[in-house]
């Protein structure tokens, strides 16, 4: 990530060369609503798609699951959701602007060296929260005052009605995680699938939260895509498997996508601050340019949601053990990742700002665009779309022929496209092209009928 990058320029470019719009746009949009362009959703799948290989596909202890959106109420009752998924809320009363108390903490604790650790743990207390406010002398980001309300508890669930009337007996509500699929699913995914522990359960899909302060462009909105392992183990061997996935993870967001190992960070959550469920839990955090901020959780949750649901189901979630002969309720280790906190990492770790170019230096494996296939000129229209058939057979391609070469390499080098292909008279008469690398911008000349592979290998 170039040093002063800021997020402006990650927003102009995302608007600029079709990443990322804001929603609804042409009735004036709607507060943190995004829609993600033709290379933001490329991008995105992407991403997707890597993690799907590396945890379900190469894995053979891990299956894919893909649960409802609207689940029964009764589960977000069991799973604490309705009755304690809260924010703490404060308004400004000089300016009325509104804000997360524990935020508003967590900056001011930033500022100070070293970090004052008596203020750990308390951050759960409404009232104390309000007297450390107080104490630390915080005042409101927007107008400098120090005139805030008394905190009240914001849940974050986002209501729905099934049928044709708004009553309590219809009422339902938008998932905010998906990992509840997986537990209330665990014991059909055990007897169907045969799988001894451990195994996981994997999932990918939106969540919804009704954020008091969604911020910082895509990194908080409401309506979100998440990518969580369920694993489940054997109590005892939860620890051992908790260093595994944090060591899984860690390689997937470094070696895998591609970010910048010094702008990784593991902090392990203190034991006061550990939400209920957890033993032992962990935020792996990003150098966003707009400081350390949570990219993917990772957690034992214990046997916490297996036993809620089946206290509050009065269904058997338990697992037999075969070779041993016993009953048990698994612990759980989950890595959870939010796809756009990493979309967003990933734009920002490869925003590259040189001499003469402004370019994505984005992981190729990522890249929304694998190749752009340039004819030198618009006469060549015939011969560029062959070789653009010929490439599209494995990669997603683009093609472009308006304007000078040079500025197509620009377009194409703002929006990551890794390798450019130009085709001229003379060297495809000889049956070759030419491949532009975008980091180096170095050339080659290539035999079309080894390009293909030559692409495939590069990609590998």
């Amino acid at each position: 990530m170039a040093e002063k990058v800021e997020m402006k320029d990650i927003v102009n470019l995302c608007a600029n060369r079709g990443f990322v719009y804001p929603g609804s746009e042409i009735y004036g949009g709607l507060a943190n609503s995004w829609d993600y362009g033709p290379y933001g959703s490329l991008l995105k799948e992407n991403i997707k798609n890597l993690w799907l290989k590396e945890f379900v596909q190469k894995r053979m202890d891990t299956m894919l699951l893909d649960a409802s959106l609207i689940m029964n109420p009764k589960v977000w009752e069991a799973s604490w959701h309705v009755g304690g998924f809260s924010d703490p809320l404060m308004d400004c009363k000089s300016c009325k602007s509104r804000h997360r108390a524990d935020k508003l903490v967590d900056a001011k604790i930033g500022e100070w060296t070293p970090e004052p650790d008596e203020y750990a743990g308390d951050k759960t207390d409404s009232k104390r929260l309000e007297e450390i406010v107080k104490e630390m002398d915080i005042v409101c980001p927007e107008c400098g005052e120090k005139n805030f309300s008394e905190i009240k508890k914001f849940n974050l669930m986002l209501k729905t009605f099934l049928g044709v009337t708004e009553d309590g007996a219809a009422l339902a509500y938008l998932r905010p995680e998906t990992a509840q699929g997986q537990f209330v699913d665990f014991a059909n995914v055990a007897r169907s699938s045969r799988r001894k522990l451990p195994f996981g359960i994997a999932q990918v899909g939106k969540s919804f939260r009704n954020e008091i302060t969604p911020w910082n462009f895509i990194f908080r909105t409401r309506e979100f895509e998440q990518m969580e392992i369920e694993f489940f183990v054997t109590p005892g061997e939860d620890d051992t498997y908790f260093q595994i996935w944090k060591s899984e993870s860690e390689r997937f967001l470094t070696e895998v996508i591609g970010l910048e190992k010094e702008n990784v960070r593991f902090v392990p959550i203190k034991k006061e601050e550990l939400p209920h469920y957890s033993k032992e839990a962990g935020d792996f955090e990003y150098q966003y340019p707009f400081g350390w901020w949570e990219i993917e959780t990772l957690a034992n949750r214990t046997d916490y949601d297996l036993k809620a649901h089946m206290t509050a189901s009065g269904q058997n979630l338990s697992y037999f053990d075969t070779v041993n002969n016993t009953r048990f309720l698994p612990y759980v280790i989950e890595p959870a990742m939010g796809l756009g906190r990493i979309t967003l990492a990933a734009l920002c770790d490869a925003y590259t700002v040189e001499e003469d170019r402004t370019y994505l230096k984005l992981n190729p494996k990522v890249a929304p665009i694998k190749v752009g296939v340039l004819p030198v000129v618009k006469k060549l229209s015939a011969e560029g779309k062959q070789v653009y058939a010929q490439l599209s057979e494995e990669f997603i391609c683009e093609y472009d022929e308006t304007g000078s070469v040079g500025k197509r390499y620009a377009r194409m080098d703002e929006i990551g496209t890794p390798f450019c292909v130009t085709i001229d008279s003379e060297n495809f008469d000889a049956g070759n092209v030419t491949v532009r690398h975008r980091d180096s911008m170095l050339q080659e000349t290539i035999a079309l009928s080894e390009l293909n592979t030559y692409i495939r290998e590069k990609l590998i």
